[in-house]
């Protein structure tokens, strides 16, 4: 068994971003989650994603899994390996994107490696190492107020240094510009001066071909998804990837259903409101602080949902709320404890429902469908066609059952998302 990637993903949405790209370039991809205990089916498989949720695990726990990840797919037979975190580089000041790269590195005994979170069709970008989204600097985005990793710096450079003890350098836009050879070869004077990470400027698609084809050779590469669409092309330019007729075809979906949403990005909050607005008795909002007290609001929202999708109509759980909401709630019960309640109560209403016919189910937020994944014991997904730039349909075998999933980024999506993603599914 040869794949030609072998891609380590620190969340489930960003997994499935990656592998949505991978399949837009051309490329069959199955994502998996964690490290399996037995083998998918991988025969026409040209790329593996493995989903871990190490983002905002402690630095040791994240490295750990990653490097387990790694020897896995290494016994795949990837020529060449993909660390897949945010296009907003969320972490903290002690990680974990520093310190698992720096594991990978030393595990693949690599000297050097690219940072290349930029997804411009999504607004993500980087000039001159600063991260913008959309017209505004990442701190100045929403992200400063993230619940687990707030971004309070938009030089990544600066970012980066205080995550890893080795020299962090820069490719600049200007290099770009003179294509992939001097792209190449400034890569090759940073290692020469001991720079072991190097962000990556890109304000567009051209500058992110640049960069695949300036990296197609390195052990390992690292970024947002962005890159992840580029690199295909550069694959079969070498000859290691044959052209693929429909890389994404998926069957024909089945099933009621469902809206979970634990997200609190402005993309999302967005998103709950054009849904509510489109079907005003359609939605249930779920309170952490009434979940902490027993079990009644549980079993409310299940019997709200469970009523609803009996008579097929449309149905969104969620938690989404504005960030002064959000504060109040972690204050009375702790930030940790606060997310916990609500990636469990979602999670299991997702196996409360699924068991009972929903086989269209739609997750919103990172943490909440790593939750909600685990819970349903999916340990693969075949990937399908793109809804929005970064989500794709997913599809999985689940007791005997089909299953089709989404599982988007808080941050991605247009409004509409919640209606239209049922639109476009086969």
């Amino acid at each position: 068994m040869t794949i030609v990637l072998g891609a380590i993903a620190d969340d489930f949405t960003g997994a499935t971003d990656l592998a949505n790209n991978l399949v837009r370039g051309g490329m069959r991809c199955v994502q998996v989650i964690g490290v399996p205990e037995t083998l998918p089916p991988l025969d026409d498989v040209d790329a593996v994603v493995v989903a871990l949720k190490s983002r905002s695990c402690p630095a040791s726990e994240a490295v750990n899994d990653s490097l387990k990840a790694l020897d896995w797919l290494q016994g795949l037979g990837a020529r060449q390996i993909f660390f897949k975190y945010c296009s907003t580089f969320d972490s903290t000041d002690k990680g974990n994107i520093g310190p698992v790269a720096d594991a990978l590195l030393e595990r693949l005994n690599a000297t050097q490696t690219v940072m290349v979170p930029a997804f411009p069709i999504n607004g993500r970008t980087v000039y001159q190492g600063h991260l913008f989204v959309g017209d505004r600097l990442l701190n100045d985005s929403g992200m400063q107020h993230h619940p687990l990793t707030p971004m309070t710096d938009a030089d990544l450079v600066r970012v980066l240094a205080r995550q890893t003890p080795h020299g962090v350098g820069l490719v600049s836009r200007a290099v770009l510009a003179k294509g992939a050879d001097v792209a190449r070869q400034r890569l090759d004077t940073l290692r020469e001066e001991g720079v072991r990470h190097v962000i990556c400027d890109s304000v567009d698609d051209e500058d992110l071909k640049t960069l695949a084809s300036a990296t197609v050779e390195l052990a390992l590469v690292t970024g947002g998804s962005g890159l992840g669409q580029a690199l295909p092309a550069q694959y079969r330019e070498k000859g290691w990837l044959e052209v693929i007729r429909e890389p994404g075809r998926l069957a024909p979906a089945c099933g009621s259903a469902l809206v979970l949403s634990g997200s609190c990005s402005r993309a999302t909050l967005a998103q709950v409101d054009d849904f509510l607005t489109r079907h005003p008795t359609g939605g249930f909002a779920l309170d952490p602080q009434a979940l902490a007290r027993d079990e009644t609001h549980w079993n409310e929202a299940l019997a709200f949902a469970r009523a609803r999708i009996e008579y097929g109509e449309p149905v969104l759980v969620y938690a989404s709320a504005d960030p002064e909401k959000v504060k109040a709630a972690q204050a009375r019960l702790g930030v940790e404890k606060a997310g916990h309640l609500v990636e469990d109560a979602l999670s299991q209403l997702a196996v409360a429902l699924v068991d009972q016919g929903v086989g269209r189910l739609l997750v919103a937020g990172g943490e909440t469908s790593g939750a909600v994944v685990s819970a349903l014991g999916i340990t693969a997904l075949r990937i399908g066609e793109q809804i929005d730039p970064g989500v794709p349909w997913t599809q999985t075998q689940r007791k005997g059952a089909l299953l089709s999933l989404a599982l988007k980024s808080g941050n991605f999506g247009g409004v509409d998302f919640f209606t239209r993603a049922f639109e476009v599914l086969p």
